[in-house]
């Protein structure tokens, strides 16, 4: 039995995104979106939202077929690096080391397939950019200033929570019926509401990367520019607020597909003893306190993933359950 720690996980950091035109990629999440190009080349660009002051928390790579190559949790020291090769490759999984700089501006990495089929990759150094959060001269668009999470498609939403809870992820809500069967859940490293998240369906596939911005009406905004300039089609759903997690949100889709959402307002899950809140799954504010109906696609389609040899991931179908139930609210959720 493994007995190996893991690695202090600070927060959930960056992803990288492959496209197919890094100009229309580059117009949806900069001119529209208000993303801060750090540096760029033929092949990628590197982005950041305005209270990053890191190099990036976004990378857009040219490729032949959309898809998520990976994503990034920081550790707290150069050391978690070693705790994290050695908890996976002492869990069966496949991991590889990589010198400074094979990722842009980014120091030694980790990088792994975990037992879900998705590359998570550990750094610890990262480039300083320095501080541009008072460049409100530059803010356009959303005002985008952080990535707040990723969310991910598993067939197996217990499985994915136990490993990110062995991982020390904090649980702040699910989705579940009375028999214990989680639909989606909800878990945290910084003292949020969310690093990582889980829908269930087809795996592996990530279902969106969400960024944080300042208030809801820099999501009102990006809408109205969408609609304005006659691209509303990269509107999917939204704007509404959530049960889970109280947040505003709008979720878009750029010109490849891949599913973003902008988000504001959650809350803090930084005490001690924090409580976890479980919501049923029959209760149809889970998704949008206001019950505003869910667009089956947001359900049912998603990016693929690659492997640590850039293959596209095969699936495990499964059609989400959650999507079935249309039985109405039943209360709101319970803290216990």
């Amino acid at each position: 039995m493994a007995t190996s720690p893991p690695p202090d996980i600070v927060r959930s950091a960056y992803a990288e995104l492959i496209v197919t035109d890094l100009g229309a990629s580059k117009h949806f999440w900069v001119d529209r979106l208000g993303f801060v190009i750090s540096s760029e080349d033929a092949d990628a660009v590197y982005l950041r939202g305005h209270e990053e002051f890191v190099h990036h928390s976004l990378i857009l790579r040219k490729g032949a077929i959309p898809a998520c190559s990976r994503f990034a949790f920081r550790v707290r020291t150069p050391e978690d690096l070693d705790a994290a090769a050695l908890y996976h490759t002492d869990r069966g999984c496949e991991v590889r080391r990589y010198p400074a700089g094979e990722t842009r501006s980014v120091g030694p990495t980790v990088r792994v397939q975990d037992p879900f089929g998705f590359v998570v990759e550990y750094f610890h150094d990262i480039e300083w950019i320095g501080h541009h959060h008072q460049r409100y001269d530059l803010r356009h668009g959303a005002s985008i200033n952080r990535l707040d999470h990723i969310n991910l498609v598993t067939d197996d939403v217990r499985a994915l929570y136990e490993w990110y809870t062995a991982l020390g992820f904090g649980l702040s809500e699910t989705i579940e019926d009375d028999d214990g069967t989680l639909y989606a859940t909800w878990m945290f490293r910084k003292q949020t509401v969310h690093d990582i998240a889980s829908t269930q369906g087809s795996s592996p596939q990530l279902h969106h990367l969400a960024f944080s911005c300042p208030e809801s009406h820099h999501i009102l905004n990006v809408a109205d520019t969408l609609g304005a300039a006659n691209e509303y089609h990269h509107i999917e759903r939204g704007p509404g607020r959530h049960g889970v997690s109280n947040a505003f949100y709008l979720y878009l889709r750029d010109p490849d597909g891949h599913r973003v959402e902008i988000y504001t307002t959650d809350y803090f899950t930084g005490d001690p003893g924090h409580q976890t809140l479980r919501w049923s799954v029959n209760d149809q504010r889970r998704r949008d306190f206001w019950a505003n109906p869910v667009v089956p696609r947001w359900y049912e389609e998603a990016s693929r993933v690659l492997d640590l040899d850039g293959n596209v991931q095969p699936l495990r179908q499964r059609k989400s359950d959650e999507q079935r139930i249309t039985v109405g609210a039943d209360g709101h959720g319970v803290t216990r």
